[in-house]
């Protein structure tokens, strides 16, 4: 069965880093796209960062450049979002995605919390 699995959410101070994890089986990971998505309470949800299976190039949404990185380890099907200098406004709920093939998955979530 296809499983995403995040991991490493929390509650952080303004300026904390914080690193989330998204563990992946049952699909052949490295065919992939891969992306963090996230959600804030009463806003829509927006894409953060994504990465290409085929070239390995990343995007990041512009709140977000410079501060996060995505990043992968396809040994272990993991995929990983690092989070610094993180701000109130980074406050959400986050899912990993996959997509290829004409199929996406998604993890659970894992919520963020920055506090002022």
């Amino acid at each position: 069965e296809v499983q995403l699995v995040e991991s490493g959410g929390g509650l952080v101070q303004a300026g904390g880093s914080l690193k989330l994890s998204c563990a992946a089986s049952g699909f052949t990971f490295d065919d992939y796209a891969i992306a963090w998505f996230r959600q804030a309470p009463g806003k829509e949800r927006e894409r953060v960062a994504c990465i290409s299976s085929r070239d390995r190039s990343t995007d990041y949404a512009h709140s977000v450049k410079g501060r996060f990185t995505i990043s992968s380890d396809n040994a272990k099907t993991t995929m990983y979002l690092r989070m610094n200098s993180l701000k109130p406004e980074d406050t959400a709920v986050y899912y990993c995605n996959a997509v290829g093939g004409g199929q996406a998955y998604w993890g659970q979530g894992t919520q963020v919390t920055v506090s002022s």
